[in-house]
């Protein structure tokens, strides 16, 4: 019956992942509650202690100094033993199972689809808990069955007192790094290093990816042999669309990379705004912007800088706005329009935004004519701004006519 007593400690610590220890200081405990229920009818304030032989399985019960046989204390007290056990074997299984899982953290775990609960997903990791995915954490368009194994970011675990809630993610973007560093070698070892990731889950991601090995490239590794990395992880995404976009400490060319597959002829960055102006060629305006504005966004939220985008002859249209609104201010010299542009500032907008401390620190202007020059500027775009809006509201004008159906007519 002992070396039962082991066996049956042995087991439930192995398969519920309880500390040995903390069994047999839970059944001492029950069988201290255990007698002291027994006890309790004629002596309250005994003295209880039972202790458990952690090699042999051999109970030991005192009572008051005095041994006592525990077998003889019958069956209600045996009862309150057992739910005592259940109690305390259920706490520890709780906090065992946060332990693991607080320290797993912003991992991916995989588990197994057992319901729904409204639109939430109830996953069961490894039959060792359930957890939620929160239809808001889903990628947008995949749908999941019963019993389908599906891969999660443990995005947050939290402890009450009756249950461990843990709550999976496929939308955050430390999902993509993480299966990155599953699916790449490189990434894992620490010889690429995901320097930035941009993602609108289930539609579009941009990561850049930088090689601390010369003899390795970034972008290829990733990819891999006839894009057989690359594959995995778009298919475990549902089909989103992956674009790897190799690093580079300098804005203009990571600007650049990121706008990719946009070809760019021109980067100008303004850092006292955190903008910058890219020129593309015409028939690569629609690619740089990309469906619904997609690429030029996640590009902007890659590189942290507010990109806006323009065609050659939008950019020299406001270079020509800008040299013709400031032509008349005297003692201005003719470099001054291009020590603008060097600064990233190629709009009366822009111009009338920055203020004049920057003419005045990185132009050399005195601040008397920094202000005369923001003053004509804030006009200027005040103007510009009054003379766009008609336009504006023209083409809102013309997307609403486009969405009437074609069997609908349009009364003059």
């Amino acid at each position: 019956m002992n070396q039962e007593l082991i066996r049956i400690v042995d087991n439930i610590a192995r398969d519920k992942n309880i500390d040995r220890e903390s069994i047999f200081l839970d059944l001492e405990s029950a069988m201290v509650s255990a007698a002291k229920k027994y006890f309790g009818k004629t002596d309250v304030e005994a003295d209880i202690q039972v202790s458990i032989d952690r090699q042999t399985g051999d109970m030991v019960a005192f009572k008051d100094g005095q041994q006592i046989d525990i077998k003889r204390l019958g069956r209600i007290p045996a009862q309150t033993a057992k739910q005592v056990m259940i109690q305390k074997i259920k706490a520890d299984e709780r906090q065992s199972v946060y332990e693991e899982f607080v320290e797993r953290k912003g991992d991916i775990v995989s588990g197994a689809v057992i319901r729904y609960e409204g639109g939430s997903l109830i996953i069961n990791l490894n039959n060792r808990t359930e957890a939620i995915l929160p239809k808001s954490e889903q990628i947008s368009g995949q749908s999941h069955h019963v019993g389908e194994r599906i891969r999660c970011l443990i995005l947050d675990v939290r402890e009450s007192s009756s249950q461990i809630k843990i709550i999976l993610s496929r939308t955050h973007p430390d999902f993509i790094r993480r299966l990155f560093e599953l699916e790449v070698p490189e990434v894992a070892e620490g010889i690429i290093e995901i320097k930035a990731l941009a993602r609108e889950a289930g539609y579009r991601t941009k990561i850049a990816v930088l090689s601390n090995d010369s003899k390795v490239d970034a972008v290829g590794a990733c990819v891999g042999v006839r894009g057989s990395r690359i594959k995995n992880i778009v298919d475990e995404l549902g089909g989103e669309k992956i674009d790897i976009v190799r690093w580079n400490e300098s804005s203009h060319e990571l600007i650049a990379n990121a706008l990719m597959p946009a070809k760019c002829s021109q980067v100008a960055l303004c850092f006292e705004l955190g903008g910058a102006t890219v020129v593309v060629p015409e028939d690569q305006l629609s690619l740089a912007i990309g469906k619904h504005g997609q690429n030029v966004r996640l590009a902007a939220r890659l590189t942290d800088w507010d990109i806006d985008i323009l065609t050659p002859e939008e950019y020299n249209q406001e270079v020509e706005r800008l040299t013709a609104g400031l032509k008349d201010i005297e003692g201005l010299d003719d470099t001054f329009i291009d020590k603008l542009i060097a600064l990233g500032i190629i709009s009366v907008l822009d111009l009338a935004e920055i203020g004049k401390d920057p003419l005045v620190k990185e132009i050399g202007l005195s601040p008397e004519m920094a202000e005369k020059v923001i003053h004509l500027a804030e006009d200027l775009a005040k103007k510009q701004t009054a003379e766009s809006a008609p336009t504006i509201a023209e083409s809102l004008l013309v997307e609403q006519i486009k969405k009437v159906e074609p069997e609908q007519e349009i009364i003059q």
